[in-house]
Protein backbone atom coordinates (compact mmCIF):
# COMPACT_ATOMS: atom_id res chain seq x y z
CA UNK A 1 0.00 0.00 0.00
CA UNK A 2 1.20 3.22 -0.78
CA UNK A 3 1.71 6.18 1.54
CA UNK A 4 -1.22 8.96 1.01
CA UNK A 5 0.20 12.25 -0.30
CA UNK A 6 -0.70 14.14 3.25
CA UNK A 7 1.19 11.35 5.22
CA UNK A 8 4.27 11.48 2.79
CA UNK A 9 4.36 15.49 2.06
CA UNK A 10 7.44 15.53 4.89
CA UNK A 11 9.89 13.62 2.35
CA UNK A 12 10.69 16.32 0.18
CA UNK A 13 11.58 18.50 3.09
CA UNK A 14 14.17 16.38 4.95
CA UNK A 15 17.93 17.04 3.41
CA UNK A 16 21.20 14.80 4.08
CA UNK A 17 23.95 16.83 3.84
CA UNK A 18 27.50 16.54 5.40
CA UNK A 19 27.74 19.23 8.07
CA UNK A 20 31.63 20.94 8.68
CA UNK A 21 32.03 21.29 12.37
CA UNK A 22 32.28 25.80 12.41
CA UNK A 23 32.56 25.92 16.55
CA UNK A 24 32.46 23.72 19.38
CA UNK A 25 32.11 25.18 23.25
CA UNK A 26 31.99 22.53 25.88
CA UNK A 27 30.07 24.25 29.34
CA UNK A 28 29.61 22.72 32.97
CA UNK A 29 27.54 19.71 33.76
CA UNK A 30 28.98 18.16 30.85
CA UNK A 31 26.69 20.41 28.24
CA UNK A 32 28.54 21.32 24.81
CA UNK A 33 27.09 23.86 22.20
CA UNK A 34 27.68 22.66 18.26
CA UNK A 35 27.89 24.96 15.17
CA UNK A 36 27.41 23.24 11.82
CA UNK A 37 27.92 24.86 8.07
CA UNK A 38 24.83 23.00 7.00
CA UNK A 39 23.36 25.85 4.05
CA UNK A 40 20.19 23.51 2.44
CA UNK A 41 19.01 22.35 6.55
CA UNK A 42 19.84 26.36 7.97
CA UNK A 43 17.75 28.15 5.20
CA UNK A 44 14.41 25.46 5.88
CA UNK A 45 15.33 25.23 9.87
CA UNK A 46 12.06 26.86 11.64
CA UNK A 47 11.68 26.75 15.50
CA UNK A 48 10.69 23.40 16.84
CA UNK A 49 12.47 21.42 14.03
CA UNK A 50 15.45 19.25 14.57
CA UNK A 51 18.15 17.68 13.54
CA UNK A 52 18.85 13.74 12.89
CA UNK A 53 22.58 13.54 13.71
CA UNK A 54 25.37 10.90 12.85
CA UNK A 55 27.56 11.29 16.08
CA UNK A 56 30.61 9.51 15.09
CA UNK A 57 31.00 6.92 11.53
CA UNK A 58 31.34 3.85 13.60
CA UNK A 59 28.42 4.85 15.39
CA UNK A 60 25.11 3.91 12.48
CA UNK A 61 22.60 5.11 14.90
CA UNK A 62 21.79 8.66 14.57
CA UNK A 63 20.85 11.26 17.55
CA UNK A 64 17.77 13.69 16.94
CA UNK A 65 18.85 17.31 18.76
CA UNK A 66 17.34 20.34 18.69
CA UNK A 67 17.75 23.33 16.67
CA UNK A 68 18.36 26.30 19.15
CA UNK A 69 19.61 28.56 16.10
CA UNK A 70 19.81 29.15 12.33
CA UNK A 71 21.55 31.59 10.33
CA UNK A 72 20.01 30.91 6.52
CA UNK A 73 21.90 33.71 4.91
CA UNK A 74 25.64 32.18 6.67
CA UNK A 75 24.08 29.06 6.54
CA UNK A 76 24.60 27.81 10.04
CA UNK A 77 23.02 26.00 12.94
CA UNK A 78 23.52 25.88 16.31
CA UNK A 79 22.75 22.73 18.55
CA UNK A 80 22.43 22.33 22.62
CA UNK A 81 23.36 18.61 23.49
CA UNK A 82 24.14 17.33 26.95
CA UNK A 83 26.14 14.15 27.25
CA UNK A 84 23.59 11.01 28.19
CA UNK A 85 25.02 8.06 26.24
CA UNK A 86 27.59 6.66 23.90
CA UNK A 87 26.20 8.78 20.99
CA UNK A 88 26.51 12.47 22.71
CA UNK A 89 29.92 11.23 24.44
CA UNK A 90 31.66 10.74 20.99
CA UNK A 91 29.59 14.11 19.73
CA UNK A 92 31.62 15.92 22.52
CA UNK A 93 35.02 14.79 20.86
CA UNK A 94 34.20 16.30 17.47
CA UNK A 95 36.25 19.30 16.75
CA UNK A 96 36.02 22.52 14.68
CA UNK A 97 36.71 21.19 11.31
CA UNK A 98 35.10 17.88 11.60
CA UNK A 99 32.40 16.58 9.47
CA UNK A 100 28.97 15.17 10.43
CA UNK A 101 26.34 13.42 8.46
CA UNK A 102 22.98 15.24 9.11
CA UNK A 103 19.28 14.93 8.24
CA UNK A 104 17.02 17.83 8.71
CA UNK A 105 15.46 20.12 9.15
CA UNK A 106 12.48 17.54 10.37
CA UNK A 107 9.23 18.18 12.01
CA UNK A 108 6.64 20.47 12.65
CA UNK A 109 7.61 23.59 14.39
CA UNK A 110 5.60 26.21 16.41
CA UNK A 111 2.93 28.46 14.86
CA UNK A 112 2.62 30.95 16.82
CA UNK A 113 -0.97 33.50 16.33
CA UNK A 114 -0.90 37.27 15.56
CA UNK A 115 -3.49 38.03 17.86
CA UNK A 116 -1.67 36.56 20.60
CA UNK A 117 1.95 38.64 20.23
CA UNK A 118 2.77 37.76 24.22
CA UNK A 119 4.68 34.62 23.89
CA UNK A 120 5.31 32.83 27.23
CA UNK A 121 8.42 30.62 26.12
CA UNK A 122 9.29 27.98 28.49
CA UNK A 123 12.24 25.82 28.45
CA UNK A 124 13.95 22.90 30.98
CA UNK A 125 17.17 21.72 30.31
CA UNK A 126 17.95 20.57 27.00
CA UNK A 127 14.02 21.95 25.96
CA UNK A 128 15.86 25.26 26.20
CA UNK A 129 16.73 25.42 22.54
CA UNK A 130 13.51 25.77 20.58
CA UNK A 131 12.33 28.34 23.14
CA UNK A 132 15.58 30.59 22.19
CA UNK A 133 14.68 30.06 18.37
CA UNK A 134 11.59 30.87 18.56
CA UNK A 135 12.26 33.89 20.97
CA UNK A 136 14.92 34.81 18.39
CA UNK A 137 12.63 34.60 15.19
CA UNK A 138 10.32 36.35 17.12
CA UNK A 139 12.23 39.59 17.67
CA UNK A 140 13.50 39.56 14.17
CA UNK A 141 10.29 40.20 12.76
CA UNK A 142 9.57 43.54 14.59
CA UNK A 143 6.67 44.39 12.01
CA UNK A 144 4.68 41.68 14.15
CA UNK A 145 4.24 42.78 17.37
CA UNK A 146 5.44 40.11 18.96
CA UNK A 147 6.35 40.41 22.90
CA UNK A 148 8.19 37.49 23.63
CA UNK A 149 8.96 36.21 27.27
CA UNK A 150 11.64 33.23 27.58
CA UNK A 151 11.40 31.30 31.14
CA UNK A 152 14.60 28.45 31.58
CA UNK A 153 14.72 25.85 34.12
CA UNK A 154 17.64 24.00 34.81
CA UNK A 155 19.33 21.95 37.62
CA UNK A 156 22.94 21.73 35.84
CA UNK A 157 24.81 25.02 35.48
CA UNK A 158 23.05 27.04 32.85
CA UNK A 159 25.44 26.63 29.13
CA UNK A 160 25.72 30.59 29.62
CA UNK A 161 27.35 33.11 31.67
CA UNK A 162 24.66 34.27 33.66
CA UNK A 163 24.31 38.21 34.43
CA UNK A 164 21.18 40.33 35.68
CA UNK A 165 19.24 41.20 32.70
CA UNK A 166 18.64 45.16 31.79
CA UNK A 167 14.96 44.29 30.90
CA UNK A 168 12.54 44.78 33.73
CA UNK A 169 9.80 42.14 33.64
CA UNK A 170 6.45 43.04 35.45
CA UNK A 171 5.49 40.95 37.92
CA UNK A 172 8.53 38.69 38.33
CA UNK A 173 9.96 37.79 41.67
CA UNK A 174 12.55 40.32 42.83
CA UNK A 175 15.57 37.41 42.76
CA UNK A 176 14.90 36.36 39.33
CA UNK A 177 17.21 38.82 37.82
CA UNK A 178 19.28 36.41 35.78
CA UNK A 179 19.12 35.85 31.89
CA UNK A 180 20.34 34.87 28.96
CA UNK A 181 22.99 37.09 28.11
CA UNK A 182 22.41 37.00 24.43
CA UNK A 183 18.30 37.03 24.70
CA UNK A 184 18.92 40.26 26.41
CA UNK A 185 21.28 42.17 24.00
CA UNK A 186 18.71 41.89 21.06
CA UNK A 187 15.99 43.16 23.49
CA UNK A 188 14.25 39.94 24.41
CA UNK A 189 13.18 39.35 28.40
CA UNK A 190 14.43 35.87 29.88
CA UNK A 191 14.61 34.82 33.53
CA UNK A 192 16.02 31.49 34.98
CA UNK A 193 14.65 28.93 37.70
CA UNK A 194 16.75 26.56 39.26
CA UNK A 195 16.74 24.06 42.42
CA UNK A 196 20.31 24.42 42.33
CA UNK A 197 21.02 27.45 44.32
CA UNK A 198 22.16 29.40 41.68
CA UNK A 199 22.58 33.09 42.40
CA UNK A 200 20.03 35.88 40.36
CA UNK A 201 17.56 32.75 39.47
CA UNK A 202 13.77 32.02 40.78
CA UNK A 203 14.43 29.46 43.71
CA UNK A 204 11.61 26.50 42.07
CA UNK A 205 10.13 25.11 39.05
CA UNK A 206 10.30 26.68 35.59
CA UNK A 207 6.92 26.58 35.53
CA UNK A 208 6.39 28.28 39.18
CA UNK A 209 7.84 30.86 38.05
CA UNK A 210 5.33 31.10 34.55
CA UNK A 211 2.42 30.38 36.76
CA UNK A 212 3.84 33.20 39.37
CA UNK A 213 4.15 35.98 36.18
CA UNK A 214 0.60 34.88 34.71
CA UNK A 215 -0.80 35.75 37.86
CA UNK A 216 0.60 38.97 38.25
CA UNK A 217 -1.02 39.88 34.65
CA UNK A 218 -4.20 41.68 33.97
CA UNK A 219 -7.49 40.39 31.83
CA UNK A 220 -5.90 42.36 29.24
CA UNK A 221 -2.89 41.05 28.55
CA UNK A 222 -3.66 37.31 29.33
CA UNK A 223 -6.01 37.82 26.30
CA UNK A 224 -3.06 38.31 23.98
CA UNK A 225 -0.61 35.78 25.45
CA UNK A 226 -0.30 32.33 24.26
CA UNK A 227 2.07 29.10 25.91
CA UNK A 228 4.53 27.53 24.33
CA UNK A 229 6.67 24.86 26.14
CA UNK A 230 9.42 21.76 25.75
CA UNK A 231 11.16 19.93 28.26
CA UNK A 232 10.50 17.18 30.19
CA UNK A 233 7.13 15.47 29.72
CA UNK A 234 6.25 16.54 33.57
CA UNK A 235 7.31 20.29 33.15
CA UNK A 236 4.81 19.68 29.63
CA UNK A 237 2.60 18.44 32.14
CA UNK A 238 2.25 20.82 33.83
CA UNK A 239 2.66 23.46 31.50
CA UNK A 240 -0.55 22.25 29.60
CA UNK A 241 -2.05 22.71 33.76
CA UNK A 242 -0.84 26.00 33.79
CA UNK A 243 -2.70 27.01 30.25
CA UNK A 244 -5.95 25.09 31.76
CA UNK A 245 -6.34 27.15 34.61
CA UNK A 246 -5.13 30.56 32.75
CA UNK A 247 -7.33 29.65 29.40
CA UNK A 248 -4.49 29.88 27.32
CA UNK A 249 -3.56 28.29 24.60
CA UNK A 250 -0.56 25.79 25.15
CA UNK A 251 2.01 24.22 22.24
CA UNK A 252 4.28 21.74 23.27
CA UNK A 253 7.11 19.87 21.78
CA UNK A 254 7.40 16.21 23.01
CA UNK A 255 10.95 14.75 23.55
CA UNK A 256 10.59 11.17 22.47
CA UNK A 257 13.47 8.46 22.01
CA UNK A 258 13.74 7.98 17.91
CA UNK A 259 15.04 5.62 15.88
CA UNK A 260 14.43 6.59 12.37
CA UNK A 261 12.89 10.20 12.85
CA UNK A 262 11.97 9.83 9.47
CA UNK A 263 8.44 8.36 9.96
CA UNK A 264 9.03 5.08 9.35
CA UNK A 265 9.26 3.25 11.93
CA UNK A 266 6.80 4.67 14.17
CA UNK A 267 8.55 4.13 17.05
CA UNK A 268 7.80 7.52 18.18
CA UNK A 269 4.40 7.03 18.44
CA UNK A 270 2.42 9.10 20.88
CA UNK A 271 -1.62 9.19 21.59
CA UNK A 272 -3.26 12.30 20.69
CA UNK A 273 -6.57 13.30 20.70
CA UNK A 274 -8.24 14.26 17.29
CA UNK A 275 -11.87 15.40 16.44
CA UNK A 276 -12.27 11.88 15.04
CA UNK A 277 -11.42 10.37 18.85
CA UNK A 278 -7.59 9.12 20.18
CA UNK A 279 -5.11 8.57 17.60
CA UNK A 280 -1.38 7.58 17.53
CA UNK A 281 0.75 10.38 16.03
CA UNK A 282 4.44 9.77 14.90
CA UNK A 283 6.67 13.08 17.14
CA UNK A 284 9.15 13.12 14.24
CA UNK A 285 7.48 13.79 11.83
CA UNK A 286 3.60 14.84 13.13
CA UNK A 287 5.40 16.29 15.16
CA UNK A 288 7.01 17.18 17.50
CA UNK A 289 4.82 20.26 18.63
CA UNK A 290 1.59 19.65 19.43
CA UNK A 291 -1.25 20.91 21.20
CA UNK A 292 -0.74 20.62 24.89
CA UNK A 293 -4.68 20.03 25.43
CA UNK A 294 -4.38 17.05 22.86
CA UNK A 295 -1.28 15.22 24.44
CA UNK A 296 -2.48 16.36 28.01
CA UNK A 297 -6.12 16.74 27.55
CA UNK A 298 -6.32 16.42 32.18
Amino acid sequence: MSASPASAAHRGTILLEDARVLEHQHFDGDQHVLRLEVPRCAARATPGSFVHLRCAPELPMRRPLSIMRADGTAGWIELLYKVTGEGTRALARVAVGDSLSTLGPIGCGFSPHPQRPRVLAIGGGVGIPPMVFLAERLAADPAGGWKPLVLMGSELPFPFRLRPSTILVPGMPDEAIGCMPSLDEIGVPSRLATRAGYAGCYDGFVTELARTWLAARPREQLAETELFACGPTPMLEATARLAREFGLPCQVSLEEYMACAVGGCAGCAVAVTTAQGIAMKRVCVDGPVFEASAVFPG
